[in-house]
């Protein structure tokens, strides 16, 4: 079995040998083959780099309710993972009564391992999540 291996390896090998030596040879010097396969055409992406390079222009603050209906919502309305669920006065009020400096400091900075940092929202400005706050506070007041 190996000898046959072995044979069939030779003559694809010496067929390799005998296509390449039948090759024509590139008419022309470097340069002529150079142009001849050289790109037709090219991409111009100055306009990208400066797209990529323009700032974004500032959006208008996103209100409590919004956030709220985009982040908060799937754990303050099923209340998940012991979340208090939006306008549960009975389960709101003990957090309201640490005052809301301590609910935007759990907003901000997560909670027991439990609540994310910032609500998941990562773009949020601390301004939108202290809104998101008043706004679900002011549901269970």
């Amino acid at each position: 079995m190996t000898f046959f291996r072995s044979a069939r390896l030779t003559i694809l090998a010496f067929a390799a040998l005998g296509l390449a030596a039948c090759a024509p040879e590139p008419q022309g010097t470097r340069t002529e083959i150079a142009q001849r396969i050289a790109p037709v055409g090219g991409v111009d992406s100055s306009a990208v780099e400066m797209v990529a390079a323009a700032p974004a222009a500032p959006a208008a603050p996103r209100s409590g309710e919004a956030v709220y209906g985009t982040y908060c919502v799937a754990c303050h309305m099923s209340g998940a993972a012991g979340a208090p669920k939006y306008g549960d006065a009975v389960a709101w009020a003990p957090r309201i009564a640490k005052g809301k400096d301590a609910l935007y400091e759990s907003t901000y900075n997560g909670l027991n391992g439990v609540m994310p940092a910032r609500g998941t929202c990562m773009d949020c400005s601390d301004e939108e999540l202290q809104a998101t706050v008043d706004y679900m506070v002011a549901a269970a007041e």
